[in-house]
C-alpha cells in the first residue's frame, strides 16, 4: 500500500501525525477559535464561533474528510471542534451537542453522517477534559439542492424547510444544558439559522453554534 498523503498539504507519504504532516499539524493546532458572524446575518442565527477561516490546511482537511473519504480525520478534526465548543461555552458546564444532520443522500455518499462522527469525537475530547457532555440528534434533514451552486438567497430558501423533528425529546431533553449546534463550515448562516428555528419548535434553545471553518467573505477575525 502507498503511504498516506498529508490531509493539509496533500504531500505524498508525509502523514505522520493522525493524517497530517508535522508542519500542517502544527498550523492547525496554532489556530484559535473566535467569534464570527455573516453579514447580513439571517434571523435566528445563534452566536457563532469558528476555529479559523476556510482556507489553507483547514480547508484541505475538510475537503479530504468530506469529499475524499478520509474518515480517519474525524478524530483530529473532532478534537479541534471540541476546542471551538469550549471557546463558545466558556467555563466548563453541562453541554448538549447537536450536529446539523446530513441528508440521507449525503450520508450514503459519505458512508455515514460526517457531522455525527465529528460530534462523537468532540464529545469524547471534552469528556476527557472533565466536561459533562451529551450529544443528541433531534432533527432529520430533508432532501434539498446542493448549496455549493446556490447564492445566499437560494441557500436561505433551501434551508427554510430542510429540517424536521425526529419525534420525542422536547425541551426537557436538554436538562438545563447549554445547547451548541455543530456544523463544519459557516457560509451565509442559513443552515444554522434553520436548525435553530427547528430546535425552537421542539422547545430547545440553542445557546451557540460551533464550526470548524468560516468563509472569509464579509467577515472579520
Amino acid at each position: 500500500m502507498l503511504p498516506t498523503g498529508c490531509a493539509g498539504c496533500r504531500r505524498p507519504g508525509s502523514a505522520r501525525r493522525r493524517g497530517f504532516c508535522p508542519d500542517c499539524a502544527d498550523a492547525l493546532q496554532a489556530l484559535r477559535p473566535g467569534r464570527v458572524r455573516p453579514t447580513p446575518a439571517p434571523p435566528g442565527l445563534p452566536p457563532c464561533h469558528a476555529l479559523g477561516p476556510y482556507a489553507g490546511q483547514l480547508r484541505e482537511a475538510l475537503l479530504a474528510y468530506k469529499e475524499r473519504g478520509r474518515h480517519g480525520l474525524a478524530g483530529p478534526l473532532g478534537a479541534l471542534l471540541a476546542e471551538v465548543v469550549a471557546g463558545a461555552v466558556g467555563p466548563p458546564r453541562p453541554v448538549l451537542l447537536v450536529p446539523v444532520p446530513d441528508t440521507a443522500a449525503a450520508a450514503r455518499s459519505r458512508y455515514g453522517d460526517h457531522l455525527t462522527r465529528l460530534a462523537r469525537h468532540a464529545a469524547r475530547r471534552l469528556r476527557g477534559a472533565g466536561w459533562d457532555v451529551r450529544t443528541a440528534r433531534p432533527l432529520r434533514a430533508l432532501p434539498r439542492p446542493d448549496s455549493v451552486a446556490l447564492d445566499s438567497a437560494g441557500r436561505a430558501a433551501a434551508a427554510a424547510s430542510a429540517f424536521r423533528a425526529r419525534g420525542g425529546g422536547g425541551g426537557r431533553a436538554t436538562d438545563g444544558r447549554s445547547v451548541v449546534v455543530l456544523d463544519d463550515i459557516l457560509t451565509t448562516g442559513a443552515t444554522l439559522a434553520a436548525v435553530a428555528r427547528a430546535l425552537h419548535g421542539l422547545g430547545i434553545t440553542p445557546n451557540a453554534a460551533a464550526v470548524l471553518a468560516a468563509t472569509q467573505k464579509r467577515r472579520q477575525w
